[in-house]
């Protein structure tokens, strides 16, 4: 029997990418949940729709809220190209 896969900390994601490339990961995760004009979002604008679509993600029941971070359940970004 083969364990869980453990979640995955969102926060701990963003810090496997170095810091100037967080904002390109945004966008990425922001196209990869479907959301519109991304492109020519302002930065804080990008941050603020980043952690609505992971408070969906917790909605959905794919992720828990801890604190400052989100624990993204096993399977809650497959098909997302992780860093």
């Amino acid at each position: 029997m083969t364990e869980p896969a453990a979640d995955l900390s969102w926060r701990e994601l963003e810090g496997r990418v170095p810091l100037d490339a967080l904002p390109d990961l945004h966008r990425r995760f922001l196209h990869w949940r479907g959301v519109a004009d991304v492109d020519s979002m302002p930065l804080r604008r990008v941050q603020q729709r980043v952690e609505a679509e992971l408070n969906r993600l917790v909605q959905a029941g794919q992720a828990t809220r801890s604190g400052d971070d989100w624990r993204l359940h096993a399977g809650a970004l497959d098909g997302f190209d992780l860093p």
